[in-house]
């Protein structure tokens, strides 16, 4: 197999135009003059051949643990040993085997009813009425518990909130709002801008940690931003699970409408407008309705192996601290089956550029004349689609120790229609590193953009977030609007049309027309911000109070 992929990788690398000129990279103060040519050595057409191959019909739209995964793994392991990188993985190889699971819920043998203390029980229709993913990866649940309501069901000590206070929730169903109490204060809950506290995932795993047996949430589509489709058509595929996760132990991780939840307030005697409101504000208790859920979940579980693929070039400095690691994750959707004509999900945007990049920052990285001053990693994660449980396991056991790690750069699906002359790096300005980003960015020539959608909480759904969760500052390196030869308007309409047009569908293929310069572009920009996170005297840290601060000093104090 790898003779075969070395041979596919040649046969592409012969195919790509030479390039007329080497790009040059501007002087920063601390980087010395031979990382600067490696930096410059980035070239857009070897970031093409990659995102060719990693799209090609061949990797069956790269799904974890199925064969194109596999494939896709392989090859770009057999980059990094071109390169000449040292193996981070696993017993002296390049990989790092990923535990998983996989549920599907049966809909038509799952059910479920809300049945109050006395009255007439209320059923619910899977689909329309609510969905749900038994977390443990058991084929079959059958419960009866009573329905706790806990708000927002969020415990955060460093805004003196906690929905769980006073109420003993083990082995019962959490009844909980989507998102984060309302607050325009940017000290309470960041204001508009989501934090974790209001991911839905958050809830599932806070609820897991306190003992409940299951999970209703809420939807609303003004306060999840999206409508009821998105969750039941999310639901209607299988859900991937890391195995022993402890934060994966609901017996009914699960959605409810809400025209469900104010009817299952009504069997409560109270209003559910009224309960939701309340529940935003200080002095919210939690309580426990005079209503049991009673549900059979019937499952389909398929378990698997998927790897990680993890490189090192080592730093001048041997000793594991300060480390930098650059991360893009390398799965897709894989093939649909069910689907008529096209059905394989190529995922050229995403993430066979993010993976492009990679794989050029990890060769400019080797054929440095000069090492960089601590070790640099370089990470091709898998099932980020499945909810970064790649990037997820690597963050919990990762090539060193996390308070080693000073900073992790991440690429997630850079569209290749040009030179960006601005960039997104949303979470940078909570890190100790923001300073050398914004003068770094003025020296690309690059404006940094603010994050035009604080309210979605894109920071918690990219790989970088994995690093977060464990204490390591970092943050995704995107492009922003405006673009060479073009005014914002002509960038805002070309994510537009790939959101609309290609994104998470069979068109997201390669083409010859694509333009891999702002790739390589921003790949340098990241070579050079990881060199000089690796350079700095100290580590990288998060700023004062915020809300990832708290693991980064527990992992300090290991």
């Amino acid at each position: 197999m790898k003779s075969k992929l070395i041979l596919v990788a040649g046969a592409l690398a012969l195919t790509m135009p030479a390039v007329a000129q080497q790009a040059t990279v501007p002087e920063i103060a601390g980087v010395p003059a031979a990382a600067r040519q490696a930096a410059a050595s980035i070239d857009p057409e070897k970031i093409r051949a990659h995102v060719r191959f990693l799209a090609d019909d061949l990797l069956e739209g790269r799904g974890p643990g199925l064969r194109g995964g596999d494939i896709a793994a392989k090859y770009i392991a057999t980059e990094f040993a071109l390169d000449g990188l040292k193996p981070a993985g696993e017993n002296g190889t390049y990989f790092q085997k990923v535990p998983l699971y996989a549920v599907h819920t049966e809909e038509d043998a799952t059910k479920a009813s809300l049945v109050p203390n006395s009255g007439t029980p209320l059923a619910l229709n899977y689909g329309s009425d609510w969905v749900t993913k038994d977390q443990t990866g058991q084929e079959s649940a059958d419960l009866d518990a009573p329905i706790v309501f806990v708000g927002y069901g969020i415990d955060a000590p460093e805004y003196k909130w906690d929905d769980y206070k006073g109420v003993d929730v083990k082995g019962k169903i959490l009844l909980v709002i989507v998102n984060e109490p309302p607050s325009t204060d940017e000290k309470f809950f960041k204001g508009k801008a989501l934090t974790y506290y209001g991911r839905w995932t958050y809830k599932y795993e806070e609820a897991a940690r306190k003992g409940a047996l299951g999970v209703l949430i809420i939807h609303r589509t003004d306060l999840a931003s999206y409508g009821w489709e998105v969750v039941q058509n999310s639901q209607s595929v299988e859900k991937s699970y890391l195995a022993g996760d402890p934060a994966a132990t609901l017996r009914a991780a699960s959605w409810i409408q809400l025209d469900v939840a104010k009817k299952l307030f009504a069997l409560a005697g109270k209003d559910a407008d009224q309960e939701i409101e309340a529940a935003g504000k200080p002095g919210f208790t939690p309580f426990e309705l005079p209503v049991r859920l009673k549900a059979h979940v019937a499952s389909r579980v398929r378990h698997y192996i998927s790897n990680n693929v993890i490189a090192e070039a080592p730093g001048a400095d041997a000793a594991p601290k300060q480390a930098v690691i650059y991360t893009a994750h390398y799965d897709h959707l894989g093939i649909n089956p069910a689907m008529k004509g096209d059905n394989i999900f190529n995922g050229a945007g995403d993430n066979g550029t993010g993976c492009g990049i990679l794989l050029e920052l990890a060769r400019a990285y080797a054929d440095s004349s000069v090492r960089p001053p601590h070790g640099v990693y370089f990470a091709a994660v898998t099932a980020e689609e499945q909810g970064l449980l790649g990037s997820q396991f690597l963050g919990m056991h990762p090539p060193v120790p996390a308070k080693d790690i000073s900073l992790d750069l991440n690429f997630d699906m850079i569209n290749p229609i040009g030179v960006p002359l601005d960039i997104e790096a949303g979470g940078a300005e909570r890190t100790t590193f923001y300073p050398t980003l914004e003068a770094t960015a003025k020296a690309f020539d690059l404006a940094i953009n603010p994050d035009h959608f604080p309210q979605a909480g894109s920071y918690y759904r990219s790989d970088h977030f994995s690093f977060a969760r464990v204490g390591v500052p970092a943050f995704s390196i995107d492009q922003g609007t405006h673009f060479e030869g073009h005014d914002a308007a002509w960038g805002e309409a070309q994510a537009k049309d790939y959101n609309e047009h290609r994104y998470h569908q069979p068109s997201d293929e390669y083409t010859d027309a694509m333009d891999f310069r702002g790739n390589a572009k921003l790949a340098r920009f990241g070579f050079i911000l990881g060199w000089q996170a690796s350079a700095m005297k100290q580590s990288v840290e998060w700023q004062p109070g915020d809300e990832f601060e708290r693991p980064r000093k527990a992992s300090e104090a290991q």
